[in-house]
């Protein structure tokens, strides 16, 4: 009797690895580490502003607010987009029909007169919004 000349016996097979690998996991966090690193600087709302410096507390937020911003030049946008003079309203109501428990965040200027602030304010309120806000920088050293 012959063994093994016609391939009929078992091979042995290596037993198991029982490491893990974790070069390639190294590999995808350092990706997702530089996607976000690049990313969050982008989903902040791109309207330059010199904002106010405030003392409160920021707002702890559980859904997506919507961003009105006035710029020094009292041009109004919602998001990045510019809105016209007096169509502000316009362009709200249907977003507070959508959302009607929405917070809308209000970006202004430093320099811009009160008047100019709280008649985007007024606006928002008209639109159907009850849950409007101003938003300020943190208080710096400086001043």
């Amino acid at each position: 009797m012959a063994f093994g000349l016609h391939g009929g016996g078992r091979r042995r097979q290596p037993p198991p690895m029982s490491e893990i690998n974790v070069t390639p996991l190294v590999d995808v966090m350092l990706v997702l580490l530089i996607i976000f690193m690049v990313a969050a600087p982008l989903l902040v709302v791109g309207v330059p502003l010199d904002l106010p410096a405030a003392r409160a507390r920021p707002v702890e937020a559980q859904d997506e607010p919507i961003a009105l911003s006035i710029d020094a030049q009292g041009r109004v946008y919602l998001g990045e987009e510019p809105v016209g003079a007096g169509g502000l309203a316009a362009r709200l109501a249907p977003l507070a029909a959508a959302r009607p428990g929405a917070r809308v965040m209000v970006r202004a200027d430093r320099t811009l007169p009160y008047g100019q602030v709280l008649a985007v304010l007024g606006e928002a309120q008209a639109a159907g919004f009850r849950r409007v806000a101003l938003v300020s920088s943190p208080p710096s050293e400086e001043r």
